[in-house]
């Protein structure tokens, strides 16, 4: 009985290692979605804008970057398509943001800017949401299926013949990230999404990007959104990361934000 039972455990336990280490490969095979390696940058003027920048998210995460006007917010963001290219390195999905690697990670990171109008510029909405999947080389049937399905998740379905300019600034706003959602990236960066709106309008931004399943980076002066939106916050202050975790601990820290030129909430 001893040796029957002394058997069964030892099986138990091979099953169970067998388990953890299934289990860890598994995890050590998840790279961030995006990884940034001592990144600097500074414009052809010589203004230096991000010193010794260092950070990883991970898959799935909702990160805010918070900060004063001309900390670096925006700047470092457009690094992680590869708009900007600094000293350093910047990894999308394991994949350096440089060269031949450029379509893949654009395919991979969407961009909303702070403006909607740097997005719209075609006669349509149905248009404008098509660039993408049609820069992407999809046949008609495909681009019209993504068109119908980015702008059902913005909540915008009955938009696609109106004209994107003619749009409220709300309205544009949705319009601006169905055209990124269209091209099904998996990882979203906005740029000051409650910028301009009214409070409804800001509302219904605020549940729109609740329910979406993206990695989400959110550059934000408003930290209520912040709050609601994002688990994890990072403080950039004069092109530094100066303070990295979580978002309810950072912003009930008030000596912390009033020293970085933010407002407590």
């Amino acid at each position: 009985m001893n040796a029957r039972k002394k058997q069964e455990s030892a099986k138990s336990e091979a099953v169970h290692r067998g388990v953890r280490q299934d289990e860890g490969m598994r995890l050590a095979s998840i790279r961030p979605a995006i990884e940034v390696c001592d990144l600097s940058f500074a414009y052809p003027d010589g203004h230096a804008v991000l010193h010794h920048i260092n950070l990883s998210i991970e898959q799935g995460e909702r990160v805010a970057i918070v900060g004063p006007n001309g900390a670096g917010k925006s700047t470092l963001m457009l690094h992680f398509n590869g708009i900007l290219k600094g000293e350093g390195t910047v990894r999308v999905d394991g994949m350096e943001v440089a060269g031949p690697n450029l379509p893949r990670v654009r395919a991979l990171v969407g961009m909303v800017f702070q403006n909607p109008d740097d997005q719209l510029f075609s006669p349509t909405v149905f248009d404008d949401v098509a660039y993408g999947p049609i820069y992407m080389g999809l046949a008609q049937d495909e681009v019209q299926r993504q068109v119908t399905w980015a702008l059902q998740q913005v909540d915008m379905e009955g938009y696609a013949s109106r004209v994107s300019h003619h749009l409220s600034v709300g309205e544009k706003k949705r319009i601006a990230i169905a055209t990124v959602l269209a091209m099904e990236p998996s990882i979203l960066v906005l740029d000051e999404p409650s910028a301009d709106l009214d409070p409804r309008a800001r509302r219904t931004l605020i549940q729109l990007l609740k329910r979406l399943p993206q990695t989400l980076i959110i550059s934000s002066h408003d930290l209520r959104l912040v709050k609601e939106l994002c688990w994890r916050t990072i403080i950039l202050d004069e092109g530094r990361i100066v303070a990295d975790g979580p978002t309810l601990k950072l912003l009930s820290d008030e000596q912390l934000l009033y020293a970085h030129g933010l407002e407590p909430v």
